[in-house]
């Protein structure tokens, strides 16, 4: 069999992977060859329909799952990452919601030197295009606080707002948030994210669609000549030399349709699988921390102790309220009601209207703990204080995050809406959208975690491909987590008393769970411990960060101890974005494309 080869082979073919095939494959001298473990889902219409990404999550996944977290109950939670074209981009919630500028700039103060907002703020304008609704919906859905030059105009992801003007529960969401002093301040975009609004989301306002990496960046980058191997799975990356600085990342070892190739690299290796399969497939290539390679009888080839550390993640969790008569939810849709389904996809169809148009969410808020904050008259304490109790030698990660929450106006945590019932009356360790569904209409009122000060670590436990790593996120292994995260849920409780959303909710009536009554600071811990779930933001795992403070590449992206080796995804973040991570993926992806190229 012809041996394969390119300038620059990238295992990966998820959401950054195909950015930077697509990028790089502009220059018509440059051969890229993609090589993804999933499948082409692309003509899946459970990917294509914002809605049914529910039906999508557990099929087109890895199927990890965490080990019993101690101080999460002993709870094992399902940790889903992408497998499929197009990576976690396929099958999320498409929630587009950027991160905090101060969060960004942490990265920079860490020493990921030219990663601070302003570096990388032009990247997130540059990988999407922002579709409008018309002029009647945008004052029904409050996008006064919108500004349009902070925005992408020619980007390649297709970026709506899935509220509509039937729906008055996101109007309801906004003024409840002004009533409470927490309108929204500014556009996010430019990196101020605080207060209640309606969020974007990844699907395309025309066609009702979702927008992601497969059609956005990998269809050009295929019509440009990138040769895309699906159902590929990388074995190790292939090297010659031995020890700093003399190896050289040659070309990769993958099986295709049953059997091994290796496909060669003339310029690069660029690793784009993820927080989980890019430092899997590192370990298995011999490089990361020696002893666990030693162990596993795996030749050393680059010592780097940080290899599959610093995982990061947010968890979520919520309470969902019963709606007063009348207030359409997508309960019905969840529980799989045939009348339901049939009628949502009629109006689909014919309409590109209804639930089949909304993904996750549609509003969400960035919101401070507002017994710190200094609009609450009664505080006895600020933030800064009230962290120091809780944070003894705090290493440089920790105390970029004390200081960032002790900013004024900097949220803790990402509230939001999501109509329908969350699935957290079960142990299950699964989705927030599950199956054990009660009968009604509940309206959820969720929040996740910005910054958490707890890390983990992913790591493989065989040479054998096939068998899956082991994920210890550690959650709350930090105790601010969970002090923090109980203050946020509190806040949550009283926001379903607060008018005009409270005009929507049963006074007095049913809830997901038999322990949502939250009264204080104990029951809302209590109840996160039974409830949280992941909100699959994984990360961190491959840092970007200078060696000796935990890194594994540098502010170039490349592999310390290798000459022509490079990451892009997720798992370069030093520090978990405080928002939803797709959006900094892509952003990420387009200015790591932009160093490969050798434009900056």
């Amino acid at each position: 069999m012809t041996m394969l080869a390119a300038d620059y082979v990238i295992v990966g073919g998820g959401t950054a992977g195909l950015v930077i095939a697509s990028r790089l494959s502009e220059d018509p001298n440059t051969s890229v060859i993609v090589l993804e473990a999933g499948k082409d889902l692309t003509q899946d219409p459970r990917v294509q329909i914002p809605a049914m990404f529910t039906t999508i999550m557990s099929e087109a996944d890895y199927g990890l799952a965490s080990i019993p977290q101690g101080c999460l109950n002993n709870r094992v939670l399902k940790t889903t990452q992408g497998k499929a074209l197009g990576g976690s981009s396929a099958i999320n919630g498409m929630a587009f919601i950027p991160p905090t500028k101060a969060g960004i700039d942490a990265w920079a103060t860490l020493g990921a030197t030219g990663w601070a907002w302003g570096n990388l703020q032009p990247y997130y304008k540059k990988c999407y295009t922002l579709q409008l609704p018309d002029h009647e919906t945008q004052e029904h859905i409050g996008l006064d606080w919108l500004d349009a030059n902070a925005h992408g105009t020619t980007g390649p992801v297709k970026v709506s707002f899935p509220a509509q003007l039937e729906d008055p529960l996101a109007k309801a969401w906004n003024d409840t948030f002004k009533s409470l002093g927490f309108g929204a301040i500014g556009d996010p975009f430019l990196g101020k994210s605080l207060g209640g609004h309606s969020n974007l989301a990844s699907v395309d306002a025309e066609s009702k669609t979702r927008s992601y990496a497969a059609p956005a960046y990998g269809d050009p980058a295929v019509k440009r000549g990138v040769q895309i191997v699906t159902e590929a799975l990388v074995q190790r990356i292939l090297f010659n030399g031995t020890g700093t600085p003399e190896v050289v990342a040659h070309g990769v070892e993958v099986t295709i349709n049953g059997q091994i190739q290796t496909v060669r690299a003339k310029r690069e290796v660029i690793l784009s699988a993820g927080a989980f399969g890019t430092p899997k497939i590192l370990e298995l290539s011999g490089i990361g921390n020696e002893e666990l390679l030693r162990q596993l009888n795996i030749p050393v080839t680059v010592h780097n102790p940080n290899v599959g550390e610093n995982l990061q993640d947010h968890l979520m969790t919520g309470v969902s309220f019963e709606a007063v008569d009348g207030v359409v939810t997508a309960d019905p849709l969840l529980r799989q009601e045939p009348e339901a389904i049939g009628a949502a996809m009629q109006q689909y169809t014919e309409q590109k209207k209804g639930p089949m148009t909304i993904g996750g969410i549609q509003s969400s808020a960035s919101m401070p703990v507002l017994e710190f904050h200094a609009s609450n008259s009664q505080r006895t304490s600020t933030m800064q204080e009230y962290i120091d109790t809780l944070l003894s030698n705090p290493d440089d990660r920790s105390s970029a995050i004390r200081d960032i929450f002790s900013q004024p106006n900097e949220p803790t945590c990402m509230m939001f809406m999501f109509l329908a019932q969350a699935d957290l009356h079960d142990d299950s360790g699964g989705s927030f959208v599950g199956s054990s569904l009660q009968k009604g209409n509940f309206i959820s009122l969720g929040l996740e975690t910005n910054l958490p000060f707890s890390r983990g670590s992913v790591h493989i436990t065989s040479t054998d491909i096939s068998t899956k790593q082991t994920v210890d996120p550690r959650y709350f292994s930090h105790p601010l987590d969970l002090e923090i995260m109980a203050r946020n849920l509190l806040d949550v409780e009283r926001l379903q008393k607060a008018a005009p959303l409270s005009n929507y909710i049963k006074p007095n009536g049913r809830r997901n769970h038999p322990d949502a009554f939250l009264t204080d600071l104990q029951s809302a811990k209590k109840y996160i411990l039974d409830t949280a779930k992941t909100a699959y933001h994984f990360c961190g795992t491959c840092a970007m960060l200078p060696h000796e403070k935990g890194g594994v590449v540098d502010d170039r992206l490349k592999v310390y101890g290798v000459a022509n080796l490079r990451i892009c995804d997720a798992s370069v973040f030093p520090l978990i974005p405080a928002a939803n991570t797709m959006s900094s993926v892509y952003a990420v992806a387009e200015r790591g494309a932009d160093i490969i190229r050798g434009r900056i």
